[in-house]
Protein backbone atom coordinates (compact mmCIF):
# COMPACT_ATOMS: atom_id res chain seq x y z
CA UNK A 1 0.00 0.00 0.00
CA UNK A 2 1.41 3.57 -1.13
CA UNK A 3 2.21 5.76 1.70
CA UNK A 4 -0.58 8.14 2.87
CA UNK A 5 0.42 11.33 4.08
CA UNK A 6 -2.74 13.63 4.03
CA UNK A 7 -6.38 12.70 4.32
CA UNK A 8 -6.67 13.60 0.43
CA UNK A 9 -4.38 10.51 -0.65
CA UNK A 10 -6.71 8.64 0.00
CA UNK A 11 -8.79 6.69 -2.53
CA UNK A 12 -12.25 6.72 -0.59
CA UNK A 13 -11.84 9.90 0.28
CA UNK A 14 -11.20 11.14 -3.57
CA UNK A 15 -14.42 8.87 -4.63
CA UNK A 16 -16.96 10.24 -1.66
CA UNK A 17 -15.61 13.60 -3.12
CA UNK A 18 -16.76 12.85 -6.93
CA UNK A 19 -20.12 11.04 -4.93
CA UNK A 20 -21.05 14.35 -2.89
CA UNK A 21 -20.35 16.36 -6.01
CA UNK A 22 -22.71 14.17 -7.84
CA UNK A 23 -25.03 14.42 -5.40
CA UNK A 24 -24.98 18.19 -5.47
CA UNK A 25 -25.65 18.02 -8.83
CA UNK A 26 -28.77 15.48 -8.95
CA UNK A 27 -30.66 17.13 -6.08
CA UNK A 28 -29.73 21.05 -7.35
CA UNK A 29 -32.93 21.21 -9.69
CA UNK A 30 -36.51 19.62 -10.40
CA UNK A 31 -39.32 18.80 -7.71
CA UNK A 32 -35.54 17.25 -5.81
CA UNK A 33 -34.20 21.05 -5.50
CA UNK A 34 -37.97 21.35 -3.71
CA UNK A 35 -38.07 18.62 -1.12
CA UNK A 36 -36.04 20.20 1.48
CA UNK A 37 -35.81 17.30 4.18
CA UNK A 38 -34.79 14.52 1.28
CA UNK A 39 -31.64 16.69 -0.32
CA UNK A 40 -30.44 18.27 3.00
CA UNK A 41 -30.63 14.73 3.77
CA UNK A 42 -28.82 13.15 1.35
CA UNK A 43 -25.90 16.11 1.18
CA UNK A 44 -25.53 16.11 4.87
CA UNK A 45 -24.95 12.52 4.55
CA UNK A 46 -22.81 12.17 1.82
CA UNK A 47 -20.75 15.27 3.16
CA UNK A 48 -20.22 13.22 6.78
CA UNK A 49 -18.88 10.47 4.40
CA UNK A 50 -15.92 12.33 3.33
CA UNK A 51 -15.42 14.37 6.85
CA UNK A 52 -15.41 11.50 8.87
CA UNK A 53 -12.75 9.87 6.80
CA UNK A 54 -10.67 13.40 6.82
CA UNK A 55 -11.54 14.12 10.23
CA UNK A 56 -10.71 10.26 11.49
CA UNK A 57 -7.04 10.67 9.82
CA UNK A 58 -6.41 13.49 11.15
CA UNK A 59 -6.64 12.44 14.95
CA UNK A 60 -3.27 10.09 13.92
CA UNK A 61 -4.55 6.96 15.79
CA UNK A 62 -5.58 3.66 14.13
CA UNK A 63 -8.60 3.06 17.14
CA UNK A 64 -9.75 6.58 16.59
CA UNK A 65 -9.75 6.32 12.15
CA UNK A 66 -11.51 2.62 12.68
CA UNK A 67 -14.24 4.22 14.33
CA UNK A 68 -14.52 7.37 12.11
CA UNK A 69 -13.77 4.92 9.26
CA UNK A 70 -16.94 2.62 10.75
CA UNK A 71 -19.69 6.56 10.71
CA UNK A 72 -18.22 7.03 7.41
CA UNK A 73 -19.19 3.52 6.16
CA UNK A 74 -22.66 3.98 7.75
CA UNK A 75 -22.81 7.44 6.42
CA UNK A 76 -21.96 5.99 2.86
CA UNK A 77 -25.16 3.44 3.33
CA UNK A 78 -27.25 6.16 4.18
CA UNK A 79 -26.72 8.15 1.43
CA UNK A 80 -27.18 5.13 -0.74
CA UNK A 81 -30.50 4.12 0.95
CA UNK A 82 -31.76 8.02 0.28
CA UNK A 83 -30.23 7.61 -3.15
CA UNK A 84 -33.45 4.77 -3.37
CA UNK A 85 -35.63 7.40 -2.16
CA UNK A 86 -35.33 9.92 -4.98
CA UNK A 87 -35.65 7.47 -7.18
CA UNK A 88 -38.73 6.28 -5.71
CA UNK A 89 -40.02 10.18 -5.99
CA UNK A 90 -39.43 10.17 -10.02
CA UNK A 91 -36.47 12.96 -8.41
CA UNK A 92 -33.59 11.19 -10.32
CA UNK A 93 -33.69 8.77 -13.37
CA UNK A 94 -32.49 5.49 -13.29
CA UNK A 95 -28.88 6.37 -15.08
CA UNK A 96 -28.51 9.35 -12.22
CA UNK A 97 -29.17 6.09 -9.68
CA UNK A 98 -27.02 3.97 -11.32
CA UNK A 99 -24.00 6.19 -11.77
CA UNK A 100 -24.32 7.69 -8.30
CA UNK A 101 -25.45 4.34 -6.66
CA UNK A 102 -22.07 2.55 -8.07
CA UNK A 103 -19.55 5.48 -7.02
CA UNK A 104 -21.28 5.44 -3.44
CA UNK A 105 -20.92 1.63 -3.77
CA UNK A 106 -17.71 1.24 -4.52
CA UNK A 107 -16.72 4.37 -1.57
CA UNK A 108 -17.97 2.21 1.12
CA UNK A 109 -16.30 -1.16 -0.12
CA UNK A 110 -13.06 0.73 0.11
CA UNK A 111 -13.84 2.12 3.37
CA UNK A 112 -14.46 -1.41 4.50
CA UNK A 113 -10.95 -2.90 2.93
CA UNK A 114 -9.42 0.28 4.48
CA UNK A 115 -10.76 -0.88 7.79
CA UNK A 116 -9.77 -4.31 7.58
CA UNK A 117 -6.33 -3.57 6.74
CA UNK A 118 -5.59 -1.18 9.67
CA UNK A 119 -6.91 -3.85 12.39
CA UNK A 120 -4.79 -6.51 10.70
CA UNK A 121 -1.42 -4.10 10.70
CA UNK A 122 0.61 -3.73 12.96
CA UNK A 123 1.82 -0.21 11.93
CA UNK A 124 0.28 2.53 14.12
CA UNK A 125 -0.82 5.93 14.46
CA UNK A 126 1.93 8.53 15.04
CA UNK A 127 0.33 9.27 18.01
CA UNK A 128 1.40 6.33 19.89
CA UNK A 129 4.99 6.41 18.23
Amino acid sequence: MARIERFEDIEAWKLARASTRQIYEISSSGEFARDFALRNQIRSSSISTMSNIAEGFEREGNKEFLNFLSIAKGSCAETRSQLYVALDQNYISDSQFDLTYSGLDETGRLIGGFMRYLRDTDLRGSKFK
